[in-house]
């Protein structure tokens, strides 16, 4: 039987290789389903490790590691960026306008690191474990692809685990945190309100009817419904990130366009607050004269973890790494999170549990949250989140 101590002692041993596979997808630093050239960089990787991947959906690649037929368990990893400019002044920066900020460079990196692990003991598996290089989770639309072109088919997948890292946490890197049993990520959805007013002269506003002022008191409205219709225990939020059609000072245009997100932890708070989003948008709107519609054009459902799968995880992962290193979501304070996570298609189908990695320590400097920028990680948490994966990959 397999000692967890051997396989941490591998996965060190792998800790340049996946720092250059880290480097590597993060210079790339592709977005959406426009991932040709870091999948093919891990599908080469693959290769390389005598595995061969296949391609699944828009931007997806599968590959299994022994026993391909029955039942198996699903190990993924997100590989696309995020449309920002990369401000960290790192030697392997990207420099074509993406950004890993959020570290899905640093979960390829791992889930190739995993892929070695499993493979050099592919002989001591007794069920096939797939493997998930998934892109365009950041527009939450990336998995629910992968699903529909049959993911979790073709050996069927009874069992999956994802690894998100973290930064900017007291933490110390490399220690894990398992999720609770139930939902430990809301559901999202992305909104855009159209307001169709009547264009005219700055100098004559009494001849038009101006979006912008329709535009202003529906997100002023809007707080309404976090503020007085949601109780204490409705945890949601709701944003409006994005005003368009808008440009010039001298005039009132003839139609806007607002963009936002909703969050929220429930399937019955998700449809009070879409409902009432588009109910105030348009009722505000035609009480000044203009017209609103409502579109909800992307989103995922709410993370369930099952609750044997949270404890495997949490045994597996004391096993490998000791008590010390190990924690519940449920002791820490910190409680849910708000981004969204669309592992949530994964997890609506099979048994399935999110674990979060610790890759970046406030105090030592990583002083940047997700998302941010400047945001780096602590490549040495890349040894324990490999371990992690293929040490879960093969107890399952």
């Amino acid at each position: 039987m397999m000692e967890s101590g051997k396989i941490l002692l591998e996965a060190e041993e792998m800790g340049e290789y996946m720092s250059f596979c880290r480097r590597k997808i993060h210079g790339l630093a592709e977005t959406g389903f426009d991932t040709e050239k870091t999948l093919a960089f891990i599908s080469a990787q693959l290769r390389e490790m005598g595995i061969e991947p296949r391609s699944c959906g828009k931007g997806g690649l599968t590959a299994m590691i022994g026993k391909g037929e029955g039942k198996c368990f699903l190990l993924r990893a997100d590989i696309d960026a995020l449309p920002m400019r990369e401000e960290t002044a790192l030697p392997f920066a990207s420099k074509n306008g993406g950004f890993h900020g959020c570290g899905h460079d640093v979960h390829g990196a791992m889930l190739l690191g995993a892929a070695r692990l499993l493979k050099n003991h592919e002989h001591e598996l007794h069920h096939g474990v797939k493997l998930m290089f998934q892109s365009a989770e950041e527009i939450l639309a990336g998995a629910k692809d992968m699903v529909e072109n049959g993911v979790l088919q073709k050996p069927e997948v009874t069992g999956a685990m994802m690894l998100h890292v973290m930064t900017a946490v007291p933490l110390p890197t490399g220690s894990v945190v398992v999720a609770s049993e139930g939902v430990s990520a809301p559901a999202a959805d992305y909104f855009r309100i159209k307001i169709k007013g009547r264009g005219c002269h700055g100098s004559s506003p009494h001849l038009g009817i101006d979006p912008i002022s329709a535009a202003a008191h529906i997100i002023c409205a809007l707080e309404h419904i976090s503020a007085r219709e949601l109780s204490m225990d409705e945890k949601a939020a709701l944003t409006v990130g994005g005003i368009k059609g808008a440009d010039s000072p001298n005039v009132i245009p003839d139609s806007l366009i607002l963009e936002g997100t909703m969050r929220a932890f429930s399937v019955e708070t998700r449809e009070k607050m879409k409902r009432r989003l588009s109910e105030i948008a348009s009722g505000v709107a035609s009480a000044l004269g203009a017209r609103a519609e409502t579109e909800f054009y992307q989103g995922c459902p709410a993370l369930k973890n099952d609750g044997e799968m949270v404890k495997m995880a949490l045994s597996r992962a004391r096993e490998l790494l000791g008590e010390e290193k190990v924690f519940s979501a449920e002791d820490l304070p910190a409680g849910q999170v708000g981004g969204s996570e669309d592992f949530a298609y994964i997890a609506e189908k099979v048994p399935s549990v999110m674990v979060a990695l610790a890759a970046g320590e406030e105090k030592k400097g990583y002083k940047y949250g997700l998302h941010h920028p400047k945001a780096d990680f602590d490549e040495k948490a890349m040894v324990n989140g490999a371990a992690l994966l293929a040490w879960c990959g093969m107890g399952w």
